[in-house]
């Protein structure tokens, strides 16, 4: 296994390289470690999932709301049962907390038998109506005015970070080359592909290109235009543990034409989660918050679960999107030229994301890719970050065992000097201080790392020497 961050890349040809280690291009290269052949993964950043994939809604989606009959219907319908399954296997969190779509006005009330049939034709017969007395008195905290909901039992709340990084760790493992800090600055077409990055060049005869908000830049460089990508940023609120009593249920909004609009939800971290936003931009870079942002989420928050307004923010934050011109995602297949684009991959990538990279491989495949000596990858199971399991300071045996695993660092998460030990010393270790965060939850809570900061930073730099 090889995980390399500086340096020159090496020599010889790879059989595949996948663009983009996010949760899609992750998923990808761990469905192409199953073959007997030679795999990059390469990203611009210094971790894995540290773009779109690190700043979502974390809803494992039952695709109740997609376009039937679209291939993301289809993908999500079936990531989210390969996705649960490989969660349970993993120890990635995953809380089945099901989800109210909520109609405030009588326009959202008659939208609601339509988006009952929408869930049958898209294979979910579970979605329900439910009259307004029984949402209020599964919800007592939710604001005056509803009218009844659809209620989607099969919602669930998952952890992102966790996810991209098993797809990751479990690749390299099984003997995929990962590059980091590896941007993709020029693709030469050919038998192999001439691929140029900031660490020099590398040779590959198919190329995947997983590469997010950027997808479409690499897709000009094959000589392709086959979709635009406009970042769509959503702001988030994320509310401190003591509000998440308010709440028991993801509340769903009707949807509109940006997306799913703005959503109430519990956290598998015992946070609550309000947001997002939709706001199509130029820049694709832009993942700052705004006092507009902020404003329009207290608003519509203010409305939904009133109570939760008097909540201390835990953290704000905001995530871009890769939306594209077309309703469907943007996955495009070129045989002939060994090249397979996933573009458009929307907040339902997360759900969807091993179902893509099982599509992508049989892309691949059509093109010529050879699939034969498909192996079983060895089960990986990964640190536990959600609440709703036991988490190492409250475990009496794991502190007997190493008494490094009941010394906390981060008093606001609760996490300890073994789980960061456990982090920095992972098959993908951390880049920097925010991915140990994302690796543990240190400096994730109320106080943002205002008194555990500079002891997680030393630890950080400690292991880096």
């Amino acid at each position: 296994m090889s995980l390399t961050t500086a340096g020159a890349l090496p020599g010889g040809t790879y059989d595949v390289t996948v663009v983009g280690a996010g949760v899609v291009g992750s998923a990808v290269a761990r469905e192409l470690a199953r073959l007997p052949l030679r795999i990059a993964l390469v990203d611009a950043a210094d971790d894995v999932g540290d773009g779109t994939s690190k700043a979502n809604t974390a809803i494992l989606h039952t695709g109740f709301d997609a376009v039937p009959g679209s291939l993301e219907a289809r993908l999500v319908r079936d990531g989210q049962r390969m996705l649960a399954a490989y969660a349970a296997e993993s120890g990635i969190p995953v809380e089945p907390l099901g989800a109210l779509l909520i109609a405030w006005d009588e326009e959202q009330r008659a939208a609601l038998p339509g988006l009952a049939d929408k869930a049958v034709r898209n294979g979910y017969r579970a979605a329900r109506l439910a009259p307004a007395e029984e949402v209020r008195a599964r919800e007592p905290e939710l604001g005056p005015g509803v009218l009844g909901a659809l209620d989607v039992p099969g919602e669930s709340v998952i952890c992102p970070w966790t996810t991209t990084l098993a797809y990751a760790t479990q690749a390299v493992r099984a003997g995929v080359d990962l590059h980091l800090n590896c941007p993709v600055t020029g693709v030469a077409p050919g038998d192999p592909h001439t691929v140029a990055t900031g660490r020099g060049v590398l040779r590959t005869r198919y190329l995947v290109n997983a590469a997010g908000l950027y997808a479409d830049r690499i897709d000009r460089l094959l000589g392709h235009a086959e979709f635009t990508v406009t970042p769509r940023r959503g702001q988030l609120i994320v509310f401190d543990e003591l509000a998440r009593g308010l709440v028991r249920h993801i509340l769903l909004p009707v949807p509109g034409a940006l997306g799913k609009g703005v959503l109430v939800s519990p956290t598998v971290y015992g946070k609550v989660m309000l947001g997002p936003t939709a706001e199509d931009l130029d820049d694709k870079t832009a993942t700052g918050s705004t006092a507009e942002g902020i404003a329009v989420l207290r608003e519509k928050g203010r409305r939904i679960l009133p109570a939760l307004l008097d909540e201390e923010v835990t953290a704000v934050y905001a995530g871009l999107r890769a939306a594209t011109e077309h309703e469907d995602y943007a996955i495009r297949s070129h045989p002939a030229r060994r090249y397979v684009a996933v573009g458009g991959i929307r907040s339902t990538g997360l759900t969807a994301s091993m179902a893509i990279a099982a599509h992508v491989v049989e892309l691949l495949a059509e093109g010529g890719l050879p699939t034969d000596g498909a192996r079983d990858l060895e089960p990986v199971r990964m640190p536990n970050l959600g609440e709703a399991f036991p988490r190492p300071y409250r475990d009496a045996a794991m502190i007997a065992s190493d008494p490094e695993y009941g010394r906390i660092v981060c008093h606001c998460e609760r996490v300890t000097r073994g789980e960061i030990r456990d982090a920095l010393a992972g098959t993908v270790p951390p880049g920097s201080p925010d991915g140990l965060r994302r690796r543990t939850r240190a400096r994730a809570g109320r106080c943002q790392g205002f008194h555990c900061g500079a002891a997680v930073r030393a630890l950080f730099e400690e292991a880096r020497r």
